[in-house]
């Protein structure tokens, strides 16, 4: 498995960039940003754009991926979206990892006063947010006219430099299908809420449900299959050896953490080098 990170958006541009640095000097697969106009209990204090976080960490950095966890249509419109996601790709020379989701009802949603959806309304515009974002990414020019998204003439010149992986954010038997159906990438953050006493078994097994039902799907053999921490995280670093082989074990292509905090939150700190020497991850 591949070892990747999220570096949340409290951080001032300048410190992402080296937060990004030194998360590549680690040897981490991607360095992901939260795509959220403000997130939970960090509501009250900074919080800065996901993609201008990314493109500070694209100049400071050469090799690592960014990119985003996930973006999602809660105030985003694809045509700008996507000229956002391409001139991003361009400015870090084709390292852009695009992680998308169908959004909750929580800050965002309501944010710009759209009304509130039902769970099945938000996958369907999801679905047409997600199709027309790629058609977006992958040709020079665009003219669709959905029932909720309309291109025309939209104009992405020069386009990524090499394409823009997609990978979908999924639990339930819709979506999952549809990550399987785009043949790129699914995250999962694990079935049922972590919870602060849990340990690792507790880990392991809210991870294997869900994969196990992903994997049976029609397409979901060539889709990269990531694993997503949450912020509070605790079970999976008391024995993250054994955590990290049984997700490997289970077909998980890569394991990703929130890179260690000030606040003690995320990866503990004195775990880090632990987890970079784990058997089961590859970093470089």
């Amino acid at each position: 498995m591949d070892l990747s990170c999220v570096v949340l958006n409290d951080l001032h541009p300048h410190a992402f960039a080296e937060t990004a640095r030194a998360a590549e000097d680690a040897g981490v697969r991607t360095v992901f940003s939260y795509d959220h106009l403000s997130w939970r209990d960090l509501r009250e204090g900074p919080w800065y754009a996901a993609v201008p976080l990314l493109a500070a960490a694209a100049t400071a950095t050469e090799r690592v991926r960014l990119g985003t966890l996930v973006a999602s249509p809660n105030y985003r419109h694809p045509v700008t979206f996507a000229a956002e996601v391409m001139t991003l790709d361009q400015l870090s020379g084709g390292r852009v990892e695009l992680g998308v989701g169908a959004g909750t009802s929580a800050h965002d949603a309501s944010v710009l006063g759209v009304p509130s959806l039902t769970p099945r309304e938000r996958q369907d515009r999801f679905e047409e947010w997600t199709l027309l974002l790629r058609t977006l990414l992958s040709q020079r020019v665009t003219d669709v006219r959905g029932e909720r998204y309309t291109a025309h003439d939209a104009r992405n010149v020069p386009g990524p430099v090499t394409g823009v992986p997609l990978t979908v954010a999924a639990a339930g038997p819709r979506g999952m299908r549809f990550a399987a159906r785009l043949g790129q990438g699914w995250v999962t953050y694990g079935e049922g809420e972590a919870r602060p006493d849990d340990g690792v078994q507790e880990a392991v097994t809210r991870f294997t449900a869900p994969i196990g039902r992903f994997a049976a799907l029609e397409g979901a053999g060539g889709v990269r299959k990531v694993a997503l921490l949450g912020l509070d995280e605790r079970g999976a670093y008391a024995d993250w050896p054994r955590f990290a082989t049984a997700l490997a074990e289970a077909g998980y292509d890569e394991v990703c953490v929130h890179w260690p905090r000030p606040d003690g939150r995320g990866l503990p700190s004195g775990a880090l080098a632990g987890v970079l020497a784990t058997p089961a991850l590859t970093t470089g």
